[in-house]
């Protein structure tokens, strides 16, 4: 692989730098998102002319080999920009991380402080409330009498079988 320096133009230079690990740093996560998104554009761009152009050049060489070998460029910047998207990838995830776990403390303290946690309240486990009466009126409706009544023949002639009786 050559050197990126002679690699990359001076804009894809200086976004290669932005990604170094001291740089990335002094980021907060929205700078991140940013900067993951202008280096995921930029390593698609080079992906996808990679393989057009080495789909075109295999009708032309006639050889998968020779067409990756003319198209060597290509695939040198498309690793560039991969290095430096995993690198910012990276970096993304742990801030990511670690400010999830900032808002789950800080729900977890704001709940512990309004007193709504079920885990300090020590009780007998009975309920207070009397609630209300519930009543099964499902027991009334015309299709439910049809199905009890179909399960207790089935019963009926499940057992008539085993007993021998015939059905």
């Amino acid at each position: 692989m050559t050197k990126p320096s002679k690699l990359l133009t001076e804009a894809e230079y200086v976004l290669i730098r932005e990604t170094k690990r001291r740089k990335l740093t002094g980021l907060d996560e929205d700078d991140l998102i940013d900067l993951h998104t202008r280096v995921r554009r930029a390593r698609n761009k080079y992906v996808k002319l990679y393989r057009r152009k080495g789909a075109a050049k295999v009708d032309a060489k006639k050889a998968r080999g020779q067409a990756k070998s003319a198209n060597r460029r290509n695939a040198e910047k498309a690793e560039v920009f991969e290095e430096a998207l995993s690198r910012v990838s990276l970096r993304l995830a742990t801030l990511a991380a670690h400010s999830a776990l900032e808002l789950k403390e800080e729900r977890l303290a704001a709940a512990h402080k309004e007193g709504t946690s079920f885990a300090s309240t020590r009780g007998d486990g009975k309920v207070t409330s009397a609630g209300r009466a519930r009543a099964d009126t499902t027991r009334d409706s015309a299709g439910r009498k049809k199905y009890e009544a179909s399960r207790i023949a089935a019963g009926a002639r499940r057992q008539a079988k085993k007993d021998g009786r015939g059905a």
